[in-house]
């Protein structure tokens, strides 16, 4: 089971990018991992960090609340942050139900937000 949440979220660096994916379900229980990722994106010399979330199955509230929160943190560094999809149902919902694609840049792939991270930010 410990592997099996390992492998949940990943970090890896990606063109001039670092990639956090979060595959499957991501929860409570899971969510730390994901903020330890994306708190050592957010410390690599890259110029952005992708979350890709194309293979989350499902989320609650506790992703949310990371990716807000991250969100916020990488702003003030001066980093861009983007989610890429594509999404499924349930994640978009997610965001559509609380009322927080706002604070987002959402892009339909990781290959588009690490092709150009800072026009896709800086629309």
């Amino acid at each position: 089971m410990a592997k099996e949440r390992e492998d949940t979220v990943t970090c890896d660096p990606e063109d001039d990018s670092v990639v956090v994916r979060v595959r499957g379900d991501i929860d409570a229980e899971s969510a730390p991992l994901l903020k330890e990722a994306l708190r050592t994106a957010r410390r690599s010399p890259s110029v952005c960090t992708v979350v890709d979330l194309s293979a989350t199955e499902f989320a609650d509230s506790s992703i949310l609340h990371v990716l807000l929160e991250e969100q916020e943190t990488h702003r003030l560094a001066g980093r861009p942050m983007v989610v890429a999809g594509p999404f499924n149902e349930s994640i978009e919902r997610l965001f559509e139900v609380t009322g927080t694609t706002g604070y987002f840049v959402f892009t339909d792939d990781v290959t588009t937000a690490t092709e150009a991270p800072r026009a896709v930010t800086e629309r």
